[in-house]
């Protein structure tokens, strides 16, 4: 699966979060300063090349939706830093997350009941 550039997942996260959109939809989502609409245009016809977004007709314009979702990017991006940083090892990148966000034993304790609940499944 492809990597997305800052500027393509930020545009993912907004269509993940209203599921379908036209261009103008996509823009007034996002912070000031707006981009252009041509940028932002052409930035969902490259997520469109790289089968994470599809389109229908909608009188004149498109409306765009995800193709991927947000879980299935989220997991190969989680996937993807493990490996590249931590040598594929979840013991050392949860280990380097704890020693850099200072999490207390009642946070790592949740963290752990979470991990044994996915497991159950």
């Amino acid at each position: 699966m492809k990597q997305l550039t800052k500027a393509e997942e930020e545009i993912m996260q907004i269509l993940w979060k209203l599921k379908e959109t036209n261009v103008a939809g996509i823009i007034e989502d996002m912070p000031e300063p707006k981009p252009a609409y041509n940028t932002v245009s052409t930035i969902v016809r490259i997520l469109e090349s790289k089968g994470f977004v599809d389109h229908r007709q909608k009188g004149k314009g498109y409306i765009y939706f995800p193709v991927l979702e947000k879980e299935t990017y989220s997991n190969q991006s989680i996937n993807q830093l493990m490996n590249n940083y931590f040598n594929g090892s979840f013991k050392s990148m949860v280990s380097f997350f704890m020693k850099k966000n200072d999490l207390s034993t009642q946070e790592l304790e949740t963290i752990l009941k979470e991990i044994d609940k996915e497991e159950e499944k």
